[in-house]
């Protein structure tokens, strides 16, 4: 049986009817034609229309009183202000963050004491708002007027005054550590149960202890898991040291108040305060990226390169595309050669 004879260069194809214009031998003939999206362009339209009309009303409204914004955002009550909220948020993370991976392992326990306690501890706290809290450790001396240490229901070796040992500062610290290691300890527990138990496994067959397989096997792995959490949770915790200003720490957002109900510029000074929670929330983001790309090391080997990185390179590109007089064309791909 013979083969059908191969159609000539430009013919038309057998299935084609007689009004089909014939294939291109070359695809770089073809018109390209790109895709319209009509409504992509009228939601940006919108959304820039918005923005414009914010940026307006920012630059003529006189309401929000720019000389006023200037002449606080950087006055030395505000930026004492400023570091008392970066103490607060500092010493709570550190304590708590702590707190919570003793609680997530002792909830991840084989004793049922130890779960029963860690699993009640996150109850109780993760119920209470911080808030009355905060209350309840301000007003500790009213129901200890004396903390000691001695024999367990037996005489009292050394004991203070309650408020002599825990001021106001140490009160709140307490306070937000507490009830920040609540949720610090379900951040660990979910982070630590989402590496594999294969890797536990294998560590023991190796014989490594049990300290070791924590340290080195299985929060190594867990961080992954828990930091982009844990970074949400520490911004939270930033913004939420706004609530000690009902023990009358001259935190940012006390301050702000002290200072407005002296002067009656309430909007501009709640100004300063957003300006302020905006860069501190900002510079912990960009922590927060640098640490995840750190600990991402080990599952991604190449990982793309960061902001910076982008810049310098754009910045070393310049005077090369300067001299070139535009980016270089690259040369066009033959057909086929594709993979």
């Amino acid at each position: 049986m013979k083969a059908p004879a191969a159609a000539p260069p430009g013919a038309a194809s057998p299935g084609s009817g007689p009004g089909t214009p014939p294939l291109p031998d070359d695809p770089a003939s073809l018109t390209v034609v790109p895709a319209r999206h009509p409504a992509r362009w009228a939601a940006a339209a919108a959304v820039a229309v918005l923005l414009v009309q914010f940026a307006h009303g920012l630059a003529t409204n006189p309401v929000w009183e720019w000389d006023v914004f200037g002449a606080y955002v950087f006055s030395e009550t505000i930026v004492r202000a400023v570091w008392v909220t970066l103490q607060l948020t500092a010493y709570a993370t550190v304590l708590g963050f702590l707190l919570g991976t003793v609680l997530a392992f002792m909830r991840l326990s084989g004793s049922p004491v130890l779960r029963t306690v860690a699993w009640g501890y996150v109850w109780i706290f993760r119920s209470i708002p911080m808030i009355v809290q905060l209350v309840f450790w301000f007003n500790l001396s009213a129901l200890y007027e004396r903390l000691g240490v001695g024999i367990p229901f037996g005489p009292v070796l050394w004991s203070v005054e309650s408020n002599d040992l825990i001021g106001t500062i140490g009160a709140a610290v307490i306070g937000l550590t507490l009830h920040q290691a609540a949720y610090a300890a379900e951040i660990v527990r979910g982070g630590v149960l989402s590496v594999d138990q294969g890797q536990r496994e294998a560590a023991a067959a190796l014989g490594l202890p049990r300290l070791r397989q924590i340290r080195r096997i299985v929060l190594p792995q867990a961080m992954r898991a828990i930091l982009p959490t844990a970074g949400n949770e520490i911004v939270g915790l930033l913004k939420g040291t706004s609530v000690v200003y009902v023990m009358s720490i001259g935190e940012l957002f006390y301050q702000t108040q002290v200072i407005y109900g002296r002067n009656g510029r309430v909007i501009p000074l709640l100004l300063v305060a957003t300006v302020w929670y905006v860069v501190l929330t900002s510079l912990l983001s960009v922590a927060q990226y640098y640490v995840e790309r750190r600990f991402a090391r080990g599952a991604d080997r190449t990982p793309p390169p960061t902001p910076l990185g982008r810049a310098r390179a754009f910045l070393r590109g310049l005077p090369a595309a300067t001299t070139r007089g535009g980016p270089p064309a690259r040369a066009a791909e033959p057909p086929g050669d594709r993979r």
